[in-house]
């Protein structure tokens, strides 16, 4: 997954709107910080207006001021964690998230969601308490150049968006088939190969995953199809039987051969289900985005 996406996906995994559906993660309330100021109400349709666009996506305006502004947000939770971004990459990082922020609220919109005033009322009395009070609440939003129009503009779009989020995460199964998976990586083709040639010679592979790797001793342990960085190694495993091993698979990391221990339906893990939840809602952004109308400003 795309660096620039995942740091979205993960922004939104982190949103929760109110009643809608649970996950594994995001269970916390929508934080101030997860909202862009000066986010319009969405536009059905374009129609002429004199607010610098920085873009439009399906006629919904994202201002130029609410574009910059995300682009600081970026820039200083970056400086904060000690890290650096350069301003092309932020600008990229900030377009990406409103993007697909939008495109979530629309769809939610298309959906029949709906957020009366009384509810968002609630909701901003809520992030207040949370912050220490109107008071802190007022002077975040100051601090961050929302106006209270602004913000409560902003804060409506993001929680339509966690709600869509909820809605396509849900479909995500907490159980799965799954491999348990044992290895010898080596960073020798040479040397792979010779290993390979010792097991079909009916070497242990359990002792020669040991030797190569006495700390873990090959264990990969168990996970599901679309959970891996690499998917040659993923696709092999789910093409052998327990007790199976495979030829050499070459990676970006070195030569692996793997042996299936087990393999069953079963619950997915933390880590493996906020995986495939992410991967469902980035799909889920990708078609969106390839049969929207989206326009950039020059």
């Amino acid at each position: 997954m795309p660096t620039l996406r995942r740091f979205s996906l993960l922004l939104l995994l982190a949103l929760t709107a109110c009643g809608s559906k649970p996950g594994p993660v995001g269970t916390d309330p929508v934080s101030p910080a997860a909202v862009s100021p000066e986010a319009p109400t969405p536009i059905p349709t374009l129609t002429p207006t004199s607010v610098p666009a920085a873009a439009r996506v399906n006629g919904e305006i994202i201002s130029q001021a609410e574009f910059e502004a995300e682009v600081a947000r970026i820039k200083a939770s970056q400086a904060e964690l000690g890290l650096e971004i350069s301003d092309d990459e932020a600008a990229a990082r900030a377009l990406d998230e409103l993007i697909d922020q939008v495109l979530l609220a629309q769809a939610a919109q298309a959906e029949g969601y709906s957020l009366d005033e009384a509810a968002l009322d609630a909701r901003i009395t809520s992030l207040a308490a949370d912050m220490g009070g109107a008071e802190a609440l007022s002077a975040w939003m100051q601090a961050q150049g929302y106006t209270e129009a602004g913000f409560r503009s902003a804060l409506r779009r993001a929680l339509a968006a966690a709600w869509m989020r909820d809605q396509i995460i849900a479909d995500v199964s907490p159980t799965a088939e799954q491999v348990h998976v044992k290895q010898i990586l080596l960073y020798n083709q040479e040397r792979a190969n010779n290993v390979l040639a010792q097991l079909q010679a009916g070497s242990d592979f359990d002792e020669l995953a040991a030797l190569f790797d006495p700390v873990t001793r090959g264990e990969m342990g168990w996970f599901p199809r679309g959970y891996l960085f690499e998917p040659a190694i993923e696709e092999a495993a789910f093409a052998l039987e327990p007790g199976q091993f495979s030829e050499v698979i070459v990676t970006g990391v070195g030569f692996h051969i793997i042996k299936v221990v087990e393999r069953a339906e079963r619950a997915l893990s933390a880590d493996a289900y906020l995986t495939l939840q992410e991967k469902a809602l980035s799909g889920w952004l990708d078609q969106q985005r390839q049969s929207s109308a989206i326009t950039l400003t020059p």
